[in-house]
């Protein structure tokens, strides 16, 4: 069984986020019969769930497949058990490997854009997931000098960083 530990904002009701999405993923991770903890924290734009399991492997899946389908699954859910009003994104992590990829992608993305100021040329990157291609495009927003736009479909979906000859332009990015 999966201890929870809820971080409880006093000032929302009894049903809230929070004590809807760790129902729903203790209830997801007892199926399953994995062994570990989780924490479940709302803020004001969405709801953050932290695992920590004896074999993240199994939760994470090759290049975080499994959680992105586990974090799909429970934004699902959520969507049709809670009032409109009351719903918020659920991001889930398993031992801190979305955070170190997100940290990853924001360092590779500030090497990427440094080699496309210095070549002038445009860099296809490889095919990513869209939370992936968003973690960069947010990266390069903040770099002048270059902007990032995907292209293609889904899975094939990519970036293209390229010089921004238009620095002055307000809208340096398109939406992953």
């Amino acid at each position: 069984m999966y201890p929870r530990k809820s971080v409880i904002n006093p000032r929302q009701s009894i049903f809230n986020m929070e004590e809807k999405v760790s129902e729903i993923l203790e209830n997801i991770l007892g199926l399953l019969g994995l062994e570990g903890s989780f924490e479940v924290e709302e803020k004001e734009d969405a709801v953050f769930v932290s695992i920590d399991a004896v074999d993240p492997g199994v939760l994470i899946g090759r290049g975080g497949e499994t959680l992105a389908s586990l974090q799909l699954i429970m934004n699902l859910i959520v969507s049709r058990q809670m009032l409109e009003d009351k719903q918020k994104r659920v991001i889930v992590d398993v031992s801190s490997w979305r955070k170190s990829k997100e940290d990853e992608l924001s360092s590779k993305a500030a090497g990427w854009a440094e080699t496309v100021i210095e070549t002038g040329e445009p860099m296809e990157l490889m095919p990513m997931p869209a939370w992936q291609r968003r973690i960069v495009h947010l990266a390069i927003e903040q770099t002048p000098g270059v902007r990032s736009e995907s292209i293609g479909e889904e899975p094939e979906r990519r970036l293209v960083i390229s010089p921004d000859t238009d620095e002055s332009s307000p809208d340096k990015k398109q939406a992953a």
